[in-house]
């Protein structure tokens, strides 16, 4: 059983399909692209864990999972827990992962780098405590994903509206408002994979954002490899498994958000037991050959998978999150020939006449471009001046 119903868990139904699984789709849209590639689709409410053990009983599921859908993860771990399957780890430890104020308190507790916060449930009682708020922050809901809701605020008279955006976001209606830490190089955004608790596979990449853009912190492009040093990468990595044990993580696809401080610190900005968004395993499968997609479905039925090593990555790569700047109608999309690498994949979403909105959230998205250069200066040239070779064309 697969929690959620978007296109990013079409590759997953593909990979089961092709291991001959039965592939049921839940959520509470009957719409969504998913469903029409899966075997069976449930109307459940994928956050609420007891309905959605309740359909996997009836079903007598082999296996369950929430892929690139962050609300799923928790109704994914209990029903895991409560039914015997192979499992991401314990229930109390995906509720950590799953819950950023809970989160930071257990990597403060063990003594990792962490930005100094604390979680609200009411507007009223973060504005009351905003004294000791080191400027600038960022303002999230707690559990939401695809960067909604999230800002940065630099003053205290910004801080209300910032809230309740946040909070307008939040499934359950809390915030966390967080030290901004100011990042040397890019920050990280990508998927590694564990085996029976130990790291057999970890990337690391340049996470990139259109500053225009209607939410500046939504990811709007990703390169591999990463502006990270390999001190950086190993020190990092040797906290992940530290964190993964601690928790006793099991075998399961991660995605991980890391960056380093201007201060000179490494951090675990978010460690989550799924899938990302944005096609990130699919990537990863493209720069190294590792099929991380296919090890987590067959491990989630309990089926043995075949061995993951520490790939290196096979040239430049990287991918555009194609996007609207503003809501309108959807003319084109136009590549020129000014662009200096191979394009991999041209995977649009839209077609010509379709409404599309400005990119506030990983949900506004129309399509991504896998591309594969030569050098790092070429892309790095191509990304940081899309405006040069890429045009997004609305009426």
């Amino acid at each position: 059983m697969l929690l959620g119903g978007i296109r990013y868990l079409l590759p997953v139904i593909e990979a089961a399909h092709k291991q001959g699984y039965y592939v049921i789709t839940a959520d509470y849209l009957p719409d969504n692209i998913a469903h029409k590639y899966s075997d069976e689709y449930v109307n459940v409410s994928i956050i609420d864990k007891e309905a959605v053990l309740k359909v996997a009983q009836e079903r007598q599921i082999n296996g369950i999972m929430s892929f690139g859908v962050d609300p799923g993860v928790v109704s994914a771990s209990y029903v895991q827990n409560m039914m015997g399957l192979p499992s991401f780890g314990p229930f109390e430890s995906v509720e950590i992962l799953q819950n950023k104020d809970k989160f930071r308190d257990f990597l403060a507790r063990h003594g990792f780098n962490v930005p100094q916060a604390k979680g609200f449930g009411s507007i009223d009682d973060a504005m009351s405590e905003s004294y000791w708020f080191p400027w600038p922050i960022i303002v999230k809901p707690t559990d939401s994903a695809g960067s909604k809701g999230v800002s940065r605020v630099d003053k205290k008279e910004d801080l209300r509206p910032a809230l309740e955006y946040a909070m307008k976001h939040s499934l359950s209606r809390h915030v966390i408002v967080e030290e901004f830490i100011e990042k040397t190089g890019c920050s990280s955004d990508t998927d590694s994979f564990s085996i029976d608790g130990k790291l057999v596979f970890v990337s690391f990449n340049a996470q990139r954002f259109d500053e225009k853009a209607t939410n500046p912190y939504t990811p709007a492009a990703y390169s591999w490899p990463s502006t990270y040093s390999r001190e950086q990468e190993e020190y990092l990595t040797a906290e992940i498994q530290r964190l993964i044990t601690l928790l006793g993580m099991k075998t399961v696809v991660y995605n991980i958000e890391t960056r380093i401080g201007t201060n000179g610190k490494p951090y675990i900005m978010e460690l989550t037991p799924r899938g990302g968004g944005n096609r990130l395993c699919e990537m990863l499968r493209y720069a190294t050959g590792v099929d991380m997609i296919t090890a987590i479905t067959r491990a989630m039925v309990g089926d043995p998978i075949d061995e993951i090593s520490q790939n290196s990555y096979d040239g430049h790569w990287a991918e555009i999150i194609l996007h609207a700047d503003k809501d309108g109608i959807f003319d084109n999309l136009e590549i020129g020939s000014s662009l200096h690498a191979q394009v991999i994949e041209k995977d649009l979403w839209v077609k010509r006449g379709d409404s599309v909105e400005s990119f506030e959230g990983a949900n506004n998205a129309i399509g991504t471009l896998v591309l594969k250069f030569n050098t790092a200066q070429e892309l790095e040239k191509a990304i940081t001046h899309q405006n040069d070779w890429l045009r997004v064309v609305i009426q």
